[in-house]
Protein backbone atom coordinates (compact mmCIF):
# COMPACT_ATOMS: atom_id res chain seq x y z
CA UNK A 1 0.00 0.00 0.00
CA UNK A 2 1.17 3.48 -1.29
CA UNK A 3 1.92 5.86 2.10
CA UNK A 4 -0.42 9.35 1.46
CA UNK A 5 2.28 12.39 0.59
CA UNK A 6 3.10 14.70 3.70
CA UNK A 7 2.12 18.33 3.25
CA UNK A 8 5.67 19.11 3.22
CA UNK A 9 6.43 16.46 0.64
CA UNK A 10 3.14 17.59 -1.40
CA UNK A 11 4.77 21.32 -1.27
CA UNK A 12 8.11 20.23 -2.03
CA UNK A 13 6.46 18.34 -5.56
CA UNK A 14 4.83 21.61 -6.35
CA UNK A 15 7.72 23.53 -5.87
CA UNK A 16 10.10 21.49 -8.20
CA UNK A 17 7.46 21.59 -10.94
CA UNK A 18 7.61 25.30 -10.52
CA UNK A 19 4.23 25.99 -9.47
CA UNK A 20 3.07 29.42 -7.91
CA UNK A 21 0.62 28.45 -5.73
CA UNK A 22 2.77 25.57 -4.03
CA UNK A 23 5.05 28.59 -3.83
CA UNK A 24 2.95 30.63 -2.29
CA UNK A 25 1.32 28.27 0.10
CA UNK A 26 5.37 27.39 0.73
CA UNK A 27 6.31 31.04 2.03
CA UNK A 28 3.41 31.22 3.89
CA UNK A 29 4.48 28.08 5.84
CA UNK A 30 7.79 29.21 6.37
CA UNK A 31 6.40 32.83 7.54
CA UNK A 32 4.73 31.25 10.33
CA UNK A 33 5.56 31.38 13.74
CA UNK A 34 3.58 28.64 14.87
CA UNK A 35 5.65 25.73 16.58
CA UNK A 36 4.15 23.43 14.26
CA UNK A 37 4.35 25.03 11.53
CA UNK A 38 8.32 25.82 12.18
CA UNK A 39 9.09 22.15 11.87
CA UNK A 40 7.34 21.46 8.93
CA UNK A 41 9.19 24.50 7.70
CA UNK A 42 13.01 23.45 8.44
CA UNK A 43 12.10 20.01 7.22
CA UNK A 44 10.82 21.64 3.37
CA UNK A 45 13.70 23.81 3.49
CA UNK A 46 16.49 20.88 4.32
CA UNK A 47 15.12 18.85 1.34
CA UNK A 48 14.90 21.86 -0.82
CA UNK A 49 18.13 22.95 -0.39
CA UNK A 50 20.26 20.78 -2.96
CA UNK A 51 17.48 22.39 -5.45
CA UNK A 52 19.09 25.86 -4.68
CA UNK A 53 21.87 28.56 -5.45
CA UNK A 54 21.79 28.87 -8.84
CA UNK A 55 19.74 32.73 -8.81
CA UNK A 56 21.12 35.98 -8.82
CA UNK A 57 20.19 37.05 -5.42
CA UNK A 58 19.78 41.22 -6.05
CA UNK A 59 18.85 43.38 -3.24
CA UNK A 60 17.17 46.39 -3.99
CA UNK A 61 17.12 49.13 -1.64
CA UNK A 62 16.30 53.06 -1.83
CA UNK A 63 14.30 56.47 -0.49
CA UNK A 64 10.78 56.37 -0.41
CA UNK A 65 9.96 57.90 -3.50
CA UNK A 66 12.67 56.75 -5.40
CA UNK A 67 10.51 54.30 -7.81
CA UNK A 68 11.78 50.92 -6.88
CA UNK A 69 8.51 49.25 -7.42
CA UNK A 70 8.10 50.76 -10.52
CA UNK A 71 11.81 50.26 -11.36
CA UNK A 72 11.22 46.53 -10.65
CA UNK A 73 7.89 46.29 -13.18
CA UNK A 74 10.02 47.55 -15.67
CA UNK A 75 12.97 45.57 -15.57
CA UNK A 76 11.04 42.78 -14.29
CA UNK A 77 8.92 42.35 -17.08
CA UNK A 78 11.81 43.03 -19.73
CA UNK A 79 13.71 40.17 -17.85
CA UNK A 80 10.72 37.81 -18.15
CA UNK A 81 9.94 38.73 -21.90
CA UNK A 82 13.60 37.82 -22.40
CA UNK A 83 13.19 33.73 -20.57
CA UNK A 84 13.90 34.68 -16.89
CA UNK A 85 11.64 33.53 -14.65
CA UNK A 86 11.78 36.62 -11.56
CA UNK A 87 10.22 36.92 -8.10
CA UNK A 88 10.06 39.82 -6.17
CA UNK A 89 9.92 39.40 -2.42
CA UNK A 90 8.82 43.05 -1.73
CA UNK A 91 9.11 44.08 1.94
CA UNK A 92 6.08 46.10 2.66
CA UNK A 93 6.44 48.53 5.76
CA UNK A 94 4.44 47.90 8.89
CA UNK A 95 2.66 50.21 11.44
CA UNK A 96 4.10 50.36 14.40
CA UNK A 97 1.07 51.13 16.18
CA UNK A 98 -1.22 48.77 14.88
CA UNK A 99 1.28 46.24 13.39
CA UNK A 100 -1.34 46.03 10.19
CA UNK A 101 0.32 46.71 6.26
CA UNK A 102 -0.77 47.88 3.18
CA UNK A 103 0.80 44.95 1.10
CA UNK A 104 0.41 47.53 -2.18
CA UNK A 105 3.71 46.21 -3.69
CA UNK A 106 1.88 43.87 -6.19
CA UNK A 107 -0.76 46.68 -7.08
CA UNK A 108 2.05 48.39 -7.87
CA UNK A 109 3.60 46.05 -10.11
CA UNK A 110 0.20 44.56 -11.55
CA UNK A 111 1.72 44.16 -15.45
CA UNK A 112 4.85 41.88 -13.49
CA UNK A 113 2.54 40.02 -11.06
CA UNK A 114 0.51 38.81 -13.89
CA UNK A 115 3.31 38.13 -16.46
CA UNK A 116 3.44 34.02 -16.53
CA UNK A 117 7.37 34.28 -15.63
CA UNK A 118 6.97 36.35 -12.63
CA UNK A 119 6.62 36.17 -8.94
CA UNK A 120 5.74 38.78 -6.66
CA UNK A 121 4.80 38.21 -3.20
CA UNK A 122 4.15 41.62 -0.36
CA UNK A 123 5.31 40.92 2.96
CA UNK A 124 4.50 42.63 5.78
CA UNK A 125 7.92 44.03 7.57
CA UNK A 126 6.83 43.23 10.88
CA UNK A 127 9.38 43.88 13.77
CA UNK A 128 11.94 42.79 11.64
CA UNK A 129 15.10 45.16 11.50
CA UNK A 130 17.16 45.05 8.51
CA UNK A 131 14.19 46.56 6.15
CA UNK A 132 13.54 42.68 5.44
CA UNK A 133 10.83 40.42 6.20
CA UNK A 134 11.35 38.13 9.37
CA UNK A 135 11.40 34.77 7.30
CA UNK A 136 12.84 36.51 3.63
CA UNK A 137 16.06 34.54 3.61
CA UNK A 138 13.59 31.36 3.55
CA UNK A 139 11.38 32.47 1.69
CA UNK A 140 13.82 33.16 -1.17
CA UNK A 141 15.42 29.58 -1.12
CA UNK A 142 11.83 28.55 -1.96
CA UNK A 143 11.72 30.69 -4.72
CA UNK A 144 15.26 29.55 -6.06
CA UNK A 145 13.67 26.07 -5.49
CA UNK A 146 10.25 26.54 -7.37
CA UNK A 147 12.75 27.65 -10.46
CA UNK A 148 13.23 31.35 -10.38
CA UNK A 149 16.56 32.24 -12.21
CA UNK A 150 16.80 35.59 -10.59
CA UNK A 151 15.50 36.84 -7.06
CA UNK A 152 14.68 40.31 -5.89
CA UNK A 153 14.44 41.47 -2.42
CA UNK A 154 12.54 44.92 -2.18
CA UNK A 155 13.66 46.41 1.02
CA UNK A 156 11.47 48.95 2.63
CA UNK A 157 13.74 52.02 2.40
CA UNK A 158 16.97 53.48 3.35
CA UNK A 159 17.69 52.95 7.40
CA UNK A 160 20.01 52.59 9.79
CA UNK A 161 19.30 49.10 9.89
CA UNK A 162 18.61 48.43 6.39
CA UNK A 163 22.13 47.01 5.44
CA UNK A 164 20.98 43.64 6.66
CA UNK A 165 19.44 43.12 3.25
CA UNK A 166 23.41 42.74 1.96
CA UNK A 167 23.24 40.06 4.06
CA UNK A 168 21.43 37.58 2.22
CA UNK A 169 22.22 39.06 -1.32
CA UNK A 170 24.67 38.53 -4.27
CA UNK A 171 24.57 41.93 -5.48
CA UNK A 172 22.81 44.78 -3.73
CA UNK A 173 21.59 47.94 -5.75
CA UNK A 174 21.00 50.66 -4.65
CA UNK A 175 18.34 53.52 -6.28
CA UNK A 176 18.67 57.26 -5.63
CA UNK A 177 17.40 60.60 -7.19
CA UNK A 178 18.74 63.15 -8.62
CA UNK A 179 20.13 65.88 -6.41
CA UNK A 180 21.87 62.98 -4.28
CA UNK A 181 25.11 64.80 -4.52
CA UNK A 182 23.73 67.38 -2.81
CA UNK A 183 21.83 65.71 -0.48
CA UNK A 184 25.35 62.95 0.45
CA UNK A 185 25.19 63.97 3.75
CA UNK A 186 21.58 63.09 4.75
CA UNK A 187 22.43 59.37 2.95
CA UNK A 188 23.31 57.21 5.99
CA UNK A 189 27.20 56.27 5.17
CA UNK A 190 26.56 52.68 6.13
CA UNK A 191 24.56 51.83 2.97
CA UNK A 192 26.28 53.88 0.80
CA UNK A 193 29.32 51.63 2.14
CA UNK A 194 27.16 48.61 1.10
CA UNK A 195 26.03 48.90 -2.02
CA UNK A 196 27.87 47.28 -4.90
CA UNK A 197 25.60 49.07 -7.79
CA UNK A 198 23.99 52.40 -7.64
CA UNK A 199 21.56 53.66 -10.18
CA UNK A 200 20.08 57.44 -10.58
CA UNK A 201 15.92 57.04 -11.58
CA UNK A 202 13.48 59.17 -13.47
CA UNK A 203 16.22 59.80 -15.79
CA UNK A 204 13.85 60.87 -18.39
CA UNK A 205 12.32 64.29 -19.91
CA UNK A 206 13.49 67.80 -18.10
CA UNK A 207 15.17 65.50 -15.25
CA UNK A 208 17.28 63.75 -17.59
CA UNK A 209 19.97 66.12 -17.43
CA UNK A 210 19.56 66.74 -13.45
CA UNK A 211 19.76 62.95 -13.43
CA UNK A 212 23.23 62.79 -15.27
CA UNK A 213 24.64 65.44 -13.04
CA UNK A 214 23.57 63.79 -9.52
CA UNK A 215 25.48 60.92 -11.05
CA UNK A 216 28.81 62.39 -11.86
CA UNK A 217 28.57 63.89 -8.22
CA UNK A 218 27.69 60.88 -6.80
CA UNK A 219 30.22 59.25 -8.35
CA UNK A 220 33.07 61.85 -7.08
CA UNK A 221 31.89 61.53 -3.58
CA UNK A 222 32.21 57.96 -3.46
CA UNK A 223 35.82 58.01 -4.77
CA UNK A 224 36.15 60.12 -1.01
CA UNK A 225 34.24 58.04 0.80
CA UNK A 226 35.28 54.86 -0.58
CA UNK A 227 39.07 55.89 -0.11
CA UNK A 228 41.18 52.93 -2.05
CA UNK A 229 38.57 50.91 -1.41
CA UNK A 230 36.08 49.61 -4.88
CA UNK A 231 33.86 52.71 -5.83
CA UNK A 232 30.75 50.83 -7.20
CA UNK A 233 29.38 51.85 -10.59
CA UNK A 234 26.86 55.10 -10.34
CA UNK A 235 24.29 54.86 -13.63
CA UNK A 236 21.59 56.89 -14.69
CA UNK A 237 17.69 54.60 -16.23
CA UNK A 238 14.02 55.26 -16.25
CA UNK A 239 11.49 53.13 -15.95
CA UNK A 240 9.42 55.44 -17.90
CA UNK A 241 11.07 54.78 -21.09
CA UNK A 242 13.17 51.96 -20.58
CA UNK A 243 16.55 54.04 -20.94
CA UNK A 244 19.73 52.90 -19.29
CA UNK A 245 17.75 49.31 -17.53
CA UNK A 246 19.84 47.24 -19.28
CA UNK A 247 22.81 48.72 -18.65
CA UNK A 248 21.82 48.54 -15.13
CA UNK A 249 21.24 45.21 -15.59
CA UNK A 250 23.99 44.04 -17.07
CA UNK A 251 26.21 45.74 -14.25
CA UNK A 252 24.42 43.65 -11.64
CA UNK A 253 24.48 40.27 -13.66
CA UNK A 254 28.61 41.32 -14.58
CA UNK A 255 29.06 41.36 -11.06
CA UNK A 256 27.35 38.33 -9.79
CA UNK A 257 28.94 36.36 -13.05
CA UNK A 258 32.54 37.73 -12.43
CA UNK A 259 32.33 36.78 -8.31
CA UNK A 260 31.03 32.80 -9.31
CA UNK A 261 33.65 32.42 -11.20
CA UNK A 262 36.66 34.01 -8.90
CA UNK A 263 35.30 31.91 -6.08
CA UNK A 264 34.36 35.32 -3.86
CA UNK A 265 30.42 34.31 -4.40
CA UNK A 266 30.80 30.95 -2.65
CA UNK A 267 32.69 33.01 0.33
CA UNK A 268 29.98 35.47 0.27
CA UNK A 269 27.46 33.09 0.52
CA UNK A 270 29.19 31.06 3.17
CA UNK A 271 29.69 34.24 5.33
CA UNK A 272 26.06 35.06 4.70
CA UNK A 273 24.69 31.60 5.86
CA UNK A 274 26.76 31.76 8.78
CA UNK A 275 25.31 35.10 9.67
CA UNK A 276 22.01 33.60 9.64
CA UNK A 277 22.74 30.70 11.51
CA UNK A 278 24.15 33.12 14.50
CA UNK A 279 20.93 35.17 14.08
CA UNK A 280 18.83 31.46 14.45
CA UNK A 281 20.45 30.68 17.37
CA UNK A 282 20.27 34.57 19.16
CA UNK A 283 16.77 34.14 18.29
CA UNK A 284 16.33 30.21 19.49
CA UNK A 285 18.36 31.53 23.09
CA UNK A 286 15.76 34.25 23.75
CA UNK A 287 12.55 31.56 22.79
CA UNK A 288 13.99 29.54 25.36
CA UNK A 289 14.60 31.81 27.88
CA UNK A 290 11.13 33.81 27.67
CA UNK A 291 9.75 30.65 27.49
CA UNK A 292 10.57 29.10 31.20
CA UNK A 293 7.99 30.12 33.85
CA UNK A 294 10.00 31.60 36.57
CA UNK A 295 11.68 33.91 33.53
CA UNK A 296 8.19 34.75 32.00
CA UNK A 297 6.69 35.60 35.26
CA UNK A 298 9.29 38.09 36.97
CA UNK A 299 9.35 39.85 33.94
CA UNK A 300 5.86 42.26 34.31
CA UNK A 301 6.91 43.14 37.98
CA UNK A 302 10.98 43.75 36.59
CA UNK A 303 9.79 46.09 33.87
CA UNK A 304 7.36 47.90 36.16
CA UNK A 305 10.21 48.83 38.27
CA UNK A 306 12.46 49.47 35.48
CA UNK A 307 10.08 52.25 34.00
CA UNK A 308 9.43 53.44 38.01
CA UNK A 309 12.97 54.15 37.88
CA UNK A 310 13.75 52.08 41.17
CA UNK A 311 15.75 49.59 39.43
CA UNK A 312 17.84 50.05 36.94
CA UNK A 313 17.98 48.08 33.63
CA UNK A 314 21.39 45.74 34.93
CA UNK A 315 20.06 44.80 37.87
CA UNK A 316 16.90 43.86 35.91
CA UNK A 317 18.69 41.73 33.82
CA UNK A 318 21.39 40.14 36.69
CA UNK A 319 17.84 39.39 38.26
CA UNK A 320 16.62 37.41 35.49
CA UNK A 321 19.79 35.37 34.92
CA UNK A 322 20.27 34.86 38.86
CA UNK A 323 16.41 33.87 38.37
CA UNK A 324 15.34 35.41 41.41
CA UNK A 325 12.96 38.40 41.61
CA UNK A 326 14.57 41.32 43.57
CA UNK A 327 13.10 41.74 46.78
CA UNK A 328 11.85 45.53 48.32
Amino acid sequence: MTRPRTKVEDLEQGLLRGDRRALARAITLVESRRADDRQGAETLLGRLLPSTGSAYRVGLSGVPGVGKSTFLEALGVRLCDAGHRVAVLAVDPSSAVSGGSILGDKTRMEELSRHPNAFVRPTPGGTALGGVAHRTREALLCCEAAGYDVVFVETIGVGQSETAVAEMVDDFLLLMLAGAGDDLQGIKRGILELADGIAVTKADGDNAERAARAATELAGALHILRGSGAVPAVQTCSAVTGEGLDVVWNGVRSRIDEARSSGSLERRRSRQALRWFEQLVDEAIRARFFGEPRFHDALPGLRERVGAGSLTPAEAVRALLDGARPTG
